[in-house]
């Protein structure tokens, strides 16, 4: 074994930590942001035009300013180092979390999550920093687990969130219930920022503003620059298929079971099944990219995405539609990481930062138009529309994929 494929020092303990990290930023996020509605109705006498309205600022404000502001962070990330990124985001987050449960209105809430949102990125800046600190034979099954940990504190995090405004709405009476989940994440963001602090150590060397390389200069010196330009685009329609489809899941099960009392369970089901197959998946499919290239994983797990929201389209039963996400969530546990992974190893160390946040520029971007895409074209058309729609973006995608890495490379 070569220098170069060793673990460093207090790799695993750094790993465990960002990984935990990456869990309770994920469940933190989706804990709180399926009642955001709700705490706003609660807030004043507003319109249901004006809940809805600000409940959608709410929710885009934060994916807007990180793609405003991810490549200056990045820039700070390459000349300081990813860990002190982590401090930065873990710790304005779990202030303006705490402070969004002190809302008085609703203004209030969106302009918290726009400064929330601008200083962002503890899972982009943890990613980046264990892939800098892995031996390249393992990237693509820790690209893998980095993902699995925001899945599961996303598929942790409504269940959590509901269990705890319930409790305590029924304890404290009245808009608390939707308080006390906020102070409750403000905290455990400040363990994250802790453990980040204290356990993690990576192994980076300051540079000046001046001994930098413009980012210009960067992509001309990569082997492949346009393959890493199609993975910021993949990331951006990856993206935008995952949450075309959330604003609609809901409406999709109301319409193929009208008359069911059950349909927010039934609905909770079909929005939860991709995050389980992703998390079931995500560790052998690692592997796997490890022994056969990430490349050859995404061209997979585009082609088998693309080819499921067919049957999605056309199915009448909610049950076959959930059977179908799971599937789903598997191929998904094939896209991002294996993107990400291409990434990492076509990336020189001192530019990881820049790169991982143009990354999650576009993968904020994709977030709001596939949010966006969703909520139109089921208006102008029907629900099944959205899912020929973003079957065929994921098919140009595939597509776009098979063009740009004809080139050999040992990645592929």
């Amino acid at each position: 074994m070569t220098v170069s494929e060793k673990f460093p020092a207090g790799w695993h303990k750094a790993f465990v930590t960002l990984w935990l990290g990456c869990f309770i930023t994920g469940m933190g996020y989706s804990m709180t942001m399926p009642f955001i509605s709700l705490f706003i109705a609660d807030l004043g006498h507003y319109s249901k035009l004006q809940i809805s309205m600000y409940s959608g600022l709410a929710f885009a404000m934060t994916f807007i300013a990180q793609a405003i502001v991810s490549p200056y962070w990045g820039n700070l990330a390459d000349r300081k180092g990813r860990k002190l990124m982590c401090m930065r985001a873990s710790g304005v987050m779990a202030l303006t979390i705490t402070a969004t449960g002190f809302a008085p209105n609703a203004i209030y809430i969106i302009v918290m999550r726009f400064i929330q949102g601008a200083f962002s990125g503890y899972i982009n800046n943890a990613t980046a920093l264990i892939a800098g600190e892995t031996p390249h034979r393992k990237s693509g099954w820790v690209m893998s687990q980095m993902m699995t940990a925001g899945t599961a504190g996303n598929l942790v995090g409504p269940l959590l969130g509901g269990v705890l405004s319930n409790f305590f709405g029924n304890w404290l009476g009245g808009v608390w219930g939707y308080r006390i989940p906020f102070f409750i994440t403000g905290f455990l963001m400040v363990l994250v920022f802790l453990g980040s602090t204290f356990l993690v150590h990576e192994n980076f060397t300051p540079i000046s503003r001046e001994e930098m390389k413009p980012m210009k200069e960067i992509m001309h010196s990569l082997p492949n620059v346009k393959l890493i330009v199609v993975m910021f685009f993949t990331t951006l329609l990856v993206q935008a298929a995952n949450m075309s489809i959330d604003p609609i899941v809901s409406l999709y099960v109301k319409s193929m079971m009208p008359n069911s009392k059950n349909i927010a369970f039934v609905a909770g089901i079909v929005a939860a099944t991709p995050g389980l197959g992703t998390l079931l998946a995500a560790s052998k499919i690692g592997h796997k990219m490890d022994e056969i290239g990430p490349l050859k994983i995404l061209r997979l797990g585009l082609i088998v995405g693309a080819i499921l929201f067919v049957p999605m389209a056309l199915t009448h039963s909610p049950w076959v539609l959930a059977g179908l996400r799971f599937l789903l969530g598997i191929a998904s546990a094939a896209m991002l990481p294996a993107a990400q992974t291409v990434l990492t190893l076509n990336t020189p160390a001192e530019s990881f930062g820049r790169i991982f946040s143009y990354n999650q520029s576009f993968q904020a971007v994709g977030s709001v138009f596939g949010s966006l895409m969703g909520s139109t074209i089921s208006g102008l058309f029907n629900y099944a529309t959205v899912f020929w729609t973003t079957g065929f973006t994921l098919l140009i995608n595939f597509i776009l994929i098979i063009f740009f890495s004809l080139r050999k490379s040992p990645n592929k």
